[in-house]
């Protein structure tokens, strides 16, 4: 293609100019920072494979053993409050009795004062059926008991799951890089 014209830019007596010795630190630096890389990418790999899957079988184990427990003290605590409930007399309930007492109306005059007069009737159906309902109320809401809380925070988000530890490994890792080359670039070559 290029008939009788030499590309080499030497003459016929010079020799090839020396390897750069800049190139050689570069080489070794980028080998240390690698073999530090690939060590941390190991340590994060073992601890993925191996301490992970441990945890993970020691919580089961843990959740397991409190389930168990606590189905235990449940039954336990039934067993005694049922104890308790059939060993125990009722009380003697007070019974009202009925009394001569004048019930006044609304428009001033007494109901059974008179003799003769109709027996004591009770008022309205609905009135009794509102008091009935606001009592039923008013029990419920002596009875209701604390509101269930969470006592164990959630383990979910992106360094529960990723491995915080390695992550800041990896990036310390190539913070040092950065510097390294910047280091290396400006360093200058002897020719």
């Amino acid at each position: 293609m290029y008939e009788g014209d030499d590309l080499s830019t030497l003459e016929e007596g010079e020799e090839t100019p020396p390897e750069e010795s800049g190139n050689r630190t570069f080489m070794i630096w980028a080998g240390i920072l690698g073999g530090i890389i690939l060590l941390s990418i190991a340590c994060v790999a073992a601890y993925a494979f191996v301490v992970l899957p441990k945890q993970a079988k020691d919580r089961a184990a843990q959740q397991a053993t409190n389930i168990a427990q606590d189905v235990t003290v449940k039954q336990a605590l039934t067993a005694t409050f049922q104890s308790e409930m059939l060993s125990q007399t009722p009380l003697p309930t007070f019974t009202p009795t009925v009394t001569n007492t004048p019930v006044i109306q609304p428009n001033g005059t007494q109901v059974g004062t008179t003799p003769g007069a109709a027996p004591l009737v009770p008022g309205d159906p609905q009135t009794a059926t509102v008091m009935a309902a606001l009592t039923q109320a008013a029990q419920a809401q002596q009875t209701i008991a604390a509101m269930p809380t969470s006592t164990q925070l959630p383990t979910t988000g992106f360094a529960d799951e990723s491995g915080a530890a390695g992550l800041v490994a990896m990036a310390i890792a190539l913070v040092v890089v950065i510097l390294l080359a910047r280091r290396l670039r400006s360093v200058p070559m002897a020719h």
